[in-house]
């Protein structure tokens, strides 16, 4: 049997209510933040034009891709194709910052990275992107934290000029690098900038290894984070499918709502053709809640 409803519960539901016609908020559901799913355009696994790719793109659910510099080629008729389909190229990555990283001990290797940066934040131009993806750097035997940081500023700073006259910023992306491995490193070094053309890309798997879940990261991000992407990572198994890893996606969605999140979902995960494409993006709405 139903309990009646009384004076007070009638007055409490009538007051909620109030308030959100109000405010404009709902109070049947939590609030979602805005996103846009996307893929790593390497992931497009077929031999054809741009337009292809991108059509093919389109046709598994993806609105935008992101794009490697150096790497990919035809940049004008990539430009076309995302006119033509509608797909967005939303970023570029720095395919060398592995490589030729800016903490590198040699300052030859350095300016190799650093030229690189400045082709990709020209590409990124090009195509239309808002985004540069950088790994800054690398801590290893070679290289002590202290001197990555120094030396990865140092690099970015002088990319800082052409970031501000081509209109792109640069996303400092967490990588298993041995460097920046809680939310607090990520948001000082992005600070140090005292830049609006510096920013953070949060992998939202890879830290699951350092420990701090990742709903803490955006958290403590906030509006500092510019991109994210995700795979699927299980501390048992490692690399599995999205969905099959540890993140726990409803707390990264409820904290990407708290922040204001409004932007792009990039999947980066083996790729291949139509069949496996829509399985991954059918993984991206369910994890996503598309």
């Amino acid at each position: 049997m139903t309990r009646p409803i009384g004076r007070r519960d009638f007055l409490r539901t009538s007051a909620a209510v109030t308030a959100a016609v109000m405010t404009g908020v709902s109070v049947a559901a939590d609030p979602k933040p805005k996103l846009r799913k996307a893929v790593k355009y390497g992931m497009v696994r077929l031999k054809g034009s741009h337009a292809e790719r991108l059509e093919l793109a389109k046709k598994c659910g993806f609105a935008g891709v992101e794009i490697d510099s150096p790497g990919t080629d035809r940049l004008d008729e990539l430009v076309k194709a995302s006119k033509d389909t509608g797909v967005v190229v939303h970023g570029v990555i720095d395919s060398v910052h592995w490589r030729d990283t800016l903490s590198h001990p040699d300052e030859a290797v350095r300016q190799k990275g650093l030229d690189a940066l400045l082709g990709a934040l020209k590409d990124a131009k090009t195509v239309g992107a808002d985004t540069v993806l950088l790994v800054p750097g690398v801590v290893n035997k070679d290289v002590t934290y202290e001197q990555c940081w120094e030396r990865s500023q140092a690099g970015v700073r002088k990319a800082l000029p052409t970031a501000e006259k081509l209109g792109v910023k640069i996303a400092i992306e967490v990588v298993w690098n041995d460097f920046i491995t809680k939310p607090e490193q990520l948001v000082e070094y992005v600070d140090a900038f005292k830049s609006e053309w510096v920013g953070a890309y949060f992998d939202v798997s890879n830290m699951i290894r350092y420990g701090v879940p990742p709903a803490d990261w955006v958290r403590k991000l906030g509006k500092r984070m510019l991109k994210f992407d995700f795979k699927g990572y299980s501390r048992a198994k490692q690399w599995v499918p999205i969905g099959e890893g540890d993140e726990d996606w409803p707390a990264v969605l409820k904290a990407l709502a708290e922040v204001g999140y409004d932007g792009w979902a990039t999947a980066e995960v083996g790729g291949g053709g139509e069949d496996v494409l829509k399985k991954v993006s059918a993984q991206m709405d369910k994890v996503l809640g598309l």
